[in-house]
């Protein structure tokens, strides 16, 4: 593959501004299903056949690459959205939430005759079982994305097309992957046609294992990139496994210790966090401990996109942090809470659909 590495990739961002030397905002075009996610939190013991268990929280929030985008957003890059939204209430929600995140939904269209895709998500324990119900939308997902050039694009490999991955370096130097779960698709031959036409890849750690057949990450992340992309595989509490291309070895940094009343969406947080910080172009070290925070103080909330951080969430953990070797290994904070974009506070995943007072949806399909 003839495109920049993350490493070398250069991008208009990275041209100071006339005023004052600020930098213009990096664009990122994230593109994928987006679904209505339901987080129900704080059950004592999955439910079982018959049984009825009571939850103490529910959550409510846009899901899917959702996720992604608004930890993106959150972070202070210009992100852009290619997305199916259905013509009911909680299309009519998703929208308005994700514009008023100060998502680009330009690329993004409305369709009648369709459902919107809702995911129930159980956290129990820490962890989280989900079940989803989706229909094939209307609008193909790759009709949506042409025409917008950006620093990088976030896709997900399931069922996309290996031909289309590859076109998209004709708009961005940089393609950046995750993948959903599915048995048969991450060890078929189309996996790795879709391999091939990425440039970063960051799978979880069951993915990785299932994709290549190895027995430990560090040997499915040296086979993941031979094909000559960097490859990040998420391994939960303990952290992240990066390899990047032509290295001997891998890097592991472990994760941020913290009390997690949630997991759902960390894995995506996780990717914005590693997107932003590889398109500042920080040392692979730094991305993994950036990404596996902006992780880390997502499960300490409820729901998945809602609860992906604001810079002030990281500043306050940064300010806070007392022991001696995690601020030595964050001490690179410290320069970048200088030039942090100032926000509101976060929106946070509550029980009640209430959409924010935002612009009525325009896009429509047809």
């Amino acid at each position: 593959m003839s495109t920049p590495s993350p490493d070398s990739a250069q991008c208009p961002c990275d041209e100071p501004e006339a005023d004052g030397g600020r930098r213009r905002g990096r664009r990122v075009h994230v593109v994928g299903p987006v679904c209505f996610d339901l987080v129900f939190s704080g059950l004592p013991v999955p439910p079982r056949p018959g049984t009825e268990v009571r939850a103490s929280y529910l959550g409510i929030s846009p899901g899917g690459v959702a996720n992604v985008a608004v930890a993106l957003a959150r972070l202070g890059l210009d992100v852009a959205l290619s997305a199916v939204f259905a013509e009911d209430t909680f299309g009519d929600y998703l929208w308005r939430s994700l514009l008023d995140e100060g998502i680009d939904m330009t690329y993004s269209v409305r369709v009648g005759g369709w459902s919107t895709p809702v995911t129930s998500s159980m956290a129990i324990g820490g962890e989280r079982e989900m079940v989803t119900y989706e229909e094939v939308p209307p609008v193909t997902l790759k009709s949506l994305a042409e025409g917008y050039h950006a620093d990088a694009f976030v896709v997900s490999l399931a069922d996309a097309d290996p031909q289309w991955l590859a076109g998209l370096h004709r708009f961005t130097p940089l393609v950046f992957a995750d993948v959903a779960w599915d048995d048969e698709r991450l060890g078929s031959a189309g996996m790795a046609d879709a391999l091939a036409a990425i440039d970063v890849f960051m799978p979880n750690a069951a993915e990785a294992l299932a994709c290549t057949r190895c027995e430990t990450l560090e040997q499915a992340a040296a086979k993941l990139a031979a094909g000559g992309r960097m490859v990040v595989v998420k391994d939960g509490g303990a952290g992240a496994v990066a390899m990047e291309p032509g290295s001997g070895s891998a890097t592991r940094e472990p994760a941020v210790p913290v009390e997690a009343r949630d997991t759902t969406g960390a894995g995506d947080v996780f990717d914005a966090g590693f997107i932003y910080a590889s398109l500042a172009g920080w040392p692979i070290s730094q991305r993994l401990r950036f990404a596996n925070l902006c992780a880390s103080e997502s499960v300490k909330l409820i729901g998945g996109s809602f609860a992906a951080p604001c810079w002030r969430d990281l500043a306050a953990f940064w300010r806070g942090l007392d022991d001696l070797e995690l601020r030595r290994e964050f001490s690179f904070l410290d320069a970048v809470m200088l030039n942090v974009p100032e926000r509101r506070d976060c929106r946070r995943s509550h029980p009640a659909m209430e959409p924010p007072d935002a612009v009525a949806p325009a896009n429509r399909a047809g």
